[in-house]
């Protein structure tokens, strides 16, 4: 074997049809006459593409041309591309194969790890079934292996926390940083039209996956989470160093990153997105190895990412049917419509405040807004006195929680908020109505909204009685706390002085 790098290319279209041409080293592609590889055409640029030997083989590079380089009928972007035998290099309307590569014994042993840049059509693929059985394969070859199909086997318990676009990302994300010893993560989905690509998690090192108001910058390298997306191709760039137009890029600098994985979340309908990892200064660069597990766990978790995103498609247009709802009772009542938009945003802040699980505070989103949605069935000349109310006309306003409770209720979907419709105004010691409950046997949900809806309501102007400023009325809560209202929650609400007073002047537009 020589000692000098060569490579022996064999033209097989256009111009350069029969002609043979040996490169040494590194060698240039063009018409320039001073070049290694001279192709007469004007499809051809002037300097053109570069092959050149590294430690880890050859490389095709392409130099700007106009035309573009191709590699086996795949245009070339940014960066260093592998070459084997039998590969064609198309050059405007020219095409080389290359006929034999030669490296030093050395070379040839460190080019087994193959770093670069590599490219793998996983559309092409199956689903999950071939990036999983790629690594499962391996699974007697060593520990380390047997650690790989565990990391596949861990990212479908991910699936339980479907239900929470979020938190399913967040862990995804977790576990991938940490299976490959990344420095950091981040996970980029589609969105919107036309399509951008948008950071959904971001992971640092140890560091739990967080909101990504926690990350003033968050940092991945857009070029190249972008180039695998549109191209539907998984990239791996083990030493970035060698890309310096990927090294340009000032997330790569400012992140310390030295090699990086992006891997193609897809399912066999859509492209989804992207999972960006890198490492940085003192790790170990990415492998082969390491891509086609990080392929594999794309391919795992990509159909739960697809159902989760689903849902919240679905969640969205549902929250659409609410607000239309309630904009139904504000076209009757002026107040409730404005009650009820405030009424929710304190609902929401008082709902955290008593660290409510996901859903609780889910439901208090969706059904605040419908709380007074029974009030469709009261009479205009009631819901629009100027004045009190009779206690006649008073009783036939507060048939708006049964009949509010009737509406949800024959709604499956909306089954779930009746409790809120029917109850907000039951008291804690049972003198409330409809029902007369008392207690903890009032539902929680609906002791929150009365707290709310009664600040609300002594808070704003009503055609018989002028507004309280919100010191009375918070004095208010604080009196009928343990009588009208749940102890612990109006004690919280009290505790919360301070967001309730900001949310009540960004609503009253103080």
């Amino acid at each position: 074997m020589t000692d000098e790098p060569t490579i022996f290319l064999r033209g097989i279209a256009g111009s350069a049809l029969g002609h043979c041409f040996e490169l040494v080293g590194t060698g240039r592609i063009g018409r320039l006459d001073i070049l290694d590889v001279v192709l007469e055409h004007n499809s051809v640029s002037r300097q053109h593409a570069e092959l050149r030997a590294t430690e880890n083989g050859w490389r095709l590079l392409d130099l700007g041309s106009t035309n573009g380089t191709y590699l086996n009928g795949k245009k070339l972007g940014f960066g260093q591309w592998p070459i084997r035998c039998k590969d064609v290099i198309k050059c405007g309307d020219i095409q080389l194969q290359v006929e034999s590569i030669s490296l030093p014994r050395e070379i040839l042993n460190q080019a087994g790890q193959d770093t670069g840049i590599i490219r793998l059509d996983t559309l092409q693929s199956p689903a999950w079934e071939g990036s999983i059985l790629e690594v499962a394969g391996q699974i007697s070859e060593s520990p380390e292996n047997q650690k790989r199909l565990m990391a596949l086997l861990r990212a479908g318990s991910h699936l339980v926390t479907l239900g929470n676009e979020s938190e399913l990302l967040s862990n995804i994300l977790e576990d991938a940083v940490a299976t490959l010893n990344a420095q950091r993560g981040a996970i980029v989905l589609a969105e919107g039209d036309p399509v951008k690509l948008r950071v959904r998690a971001i992971c640092e090192g140890k560091r739990k996956a967080g909101h990504l108001a926690d990350y003033p910058r968050p940092m991945f390298s857009q070029s190249i989470a972008r180039r695998c997306f549109e191209t539907g191709e998984s990239i791996l760039c083990s030493k970035l160093e060698d890309f310096p137009s990927f090294m340009a890029s000032q997330s790569v600098a400012d992140g310390f990153m030295t090699s990086v994985l992006c891997v193609l979340l897809r399912t066999p309908r859509t492209r989804l997105g992207v999972l960006h990892l890198d490492r940085g200064p003192g790790q170990k660069p990415f492998t082969l190895d390491d891509h086609k597990l990080a392929d594999a766990l794309a391919a795992q978790v990509s159909i739960g990412i697809e159902a989760s995103l689903m849902l919240k498609q679905q969640k969205t247009r549902f929250l659409e049917v609410i607000q239309t709802l309630a904009q139904i009772i504000e076209v009757r009542d002026d107040y409730t419509g404005g009650h009820t938009r405030r009424v929710t945003r304190y609902a929401e802040i008082l709902a955290k405040a008593l660290q409510l699980p996901r859903e609780q505070i889910d439901l208090i989103s969706l059904g605040t807004p419908l709380h007074d949605i029974g009030k469709i069935g009261v009479d205009d000349a009631i819901l629009r006195k100027p004045g009190i109310l009779t206690p006649t006309e008073l009783a036939k306003m507060r048939e708006h929680t049964t009949i509010g409770a009737q509406i949800l209720g024959r709604i499956p979907d909306l089954a779930p908020l009746v409790p809120i419709a029917r109850s907000h105004h039951e008291r804690f010691d049972g003198h409330g109505y409809p029902d007369r409950l008392a207690g903890e046997n009032i539902p929680q949900l609906a002791r929150v909204v009365a707290v709310v809806d009664a600040f609300d309501a002594m808070t704003t102007d009503r055609p018989y009685r002028p507004a309280m400023d919100t010191e009375k009325a918070f004095a208010e809560v604080a009196r009928l706390s343990g009588s009208q209202f749940d102890p612990k929650i109006a004690n919280i609400f009290l505790s919360i002085r301070d967001k309730i007073e900001l949310e009540w002047a960004l609503q009253h537009g103080k």
